[in-house]
């Protein structure tokens, strides 16, 4: 099988919003956003002097200890050099965040944040906008252990300014407690006895929730498909919406509704189901890539235009992509681990893990997962109208 991964061409801001934040409700991040804007400058200062990283994250994407409430990769980077890290989940939406902080990138002034983490196709548009800085010489010797299949990204072919944190797989997940058999087929999460309850969730990301549904057509979304395809899947989607199969349209904010109960299933990620079931101390939550295909992506870790501090934040990645290091976080976060080495480590200290296809995918596993492919400018403005309309943002 080929595994590679055609190009894309081209949230709120917090001030210290916890996973557990995230999971108890939305509430906070609205009014901390506006905070993070305010007090960049403030904040870039005193980064600057104490050697302070600055890192705009996802929610459920970093070892998190429950009992100390730290980070635990963290507290051992931060001892092991020096260095400390202002760890925010500032991330729900790529286009939300993107659209906060673009502005002040492109005023050249502190976005507030040394290191950031979009996903593949928004990062491509951070590149090409010069929003990123390009890392120094020697300040990531360790990226020579990214994987093969993430390692020569159009976006970044010889990964100057970008590697990838985590690999992301969106499929169907549910709540065992409202759906004991899961699912299997798109047909399935979509049957008749939904309509009208609107107890399906499906994510704003553009590409995992109209890929999954072109896939369920027949498409295959990393080949050449046309824009009547495309428009077919939002025509469908449009419909789902009015007949009441889905509920919301939301960022990852969806797994605070997954663990209430306010929806039986939701189209989302592997990871966060994994951090959901941490959560509740059990196997409340199920997550499958359905028959018709799954989605893969990578969330990538890089240094913006104004960053304060790029030698720390290089420090930070490179620290990230010691196998070692990088086999304890993907033990916890259960995303795709994108450092070579790191399933043996793993293996080391949790055999059962090493052998999770959501965090080291087989060939078998990677057969049923399809990357949208890349998208003209035009494209991107017509199929991103189109999804927004019917999402309720258009």
């Amino acid at each position: 099988m080929d595994h590679s991964i055609p190009p894309d061409s081209a949230s709120a801001l917090s001030s210290e919003v916890s996973r557990r934040a995230l999971l108890a409700g939305a509430s906070g991040i609205g009014a901390a956003s506006l905070l993070g804007v305010n007090l960049a400058s403030a904040e870039a200062a005193s980064a600057a002097a104490s050697g302070t990283v600055r890192w705009a994250n996802w929610g459920y994407y970093i070892d998190f200890d429950e009992k100390t409430n730290k980070y635990p990769t963290l507290e051992a980077f931060t001892k092991k050099t020096g260095i400390k890290v202002t760890y925010q989940e500032a991330i729900d939406d790529n286009d939300t965040f993107t659209a906060k902080v673009a502005p002040q990138l492109r005023l050249k002034k502190d976005i507030g944040y040394d290191l950031v983490t979009p996903t593949e196709w928004m990062a491509a548009r951070w590149i090409a906008s010069g929003y990123t800085k390009k890392f120094s010489a020697a300040g990531v010797p360790n990226k020579k252990n990214v994987i093969d299949l993430l390692a020569h990204r159009p976006l970044d072919p010889k990964r100057e300014q970008s590697l990838p944190w985590a690999g992301i797989i969106a499929g169907v997940a549910w709540n065992k407690k409202k759906v004991p058999a899961g699912f299997k087929t798109m047909d399935q999460v979509f049957d008749k006895k939904y309509k009208g309850k609107r107890q399906i969730l499906v994510l704003s990301e553009m590409r995992d929730t109209i890929g999954l549904i072109m896939m369920w057509q027949g498409v295959d979304i990393a080949g050449n498909f046309t824009e009547a395809q495309f428009m077919n899947a939002v025509n469908k989607f449009e419909q789902l919406v009015k007949d009441g199969y889905i509920g919301q349209i939301k960022g990852q904010s969806y797994a605070q509704d997954l663990q209430a109960g306010n929806v039986s299933h939701v189209i989302g990620w592997s990871g966060d189901i994994a951090q959901l079931n941490l959560q509740v101390g059990s196997d409340q939550f199920g997550f499958a890539v359905p028959e018709s295909g799954g989605t893969f992506s990578s969330d990538n870790l890089m240094i913006p235009s104004t960053a304060k501090n790029q030698a720390g934040a290089e420090a930070l990645i490179n620290y990230y992509y010691d196998p070692a290091v990088a086999a304890r976080l993907s033990a916890y976060i259960n995303y795709v681990c994108p450092v070579k080495g790191a399933q043996q480590e793993m293996a080391k200290f949790d055999a059962k893990q090493a052998k999770n296809e959501l965090i080291f995918p087989t060939d078998a596993t990677f057969k049923k997962l399809h990357v949208f492919r890349g998208l003209s400018a035009s494209e991107q403005l017509k199929f991103s109208t189109a999804f927004q309309k019917v999402a309720g943002n258009g």
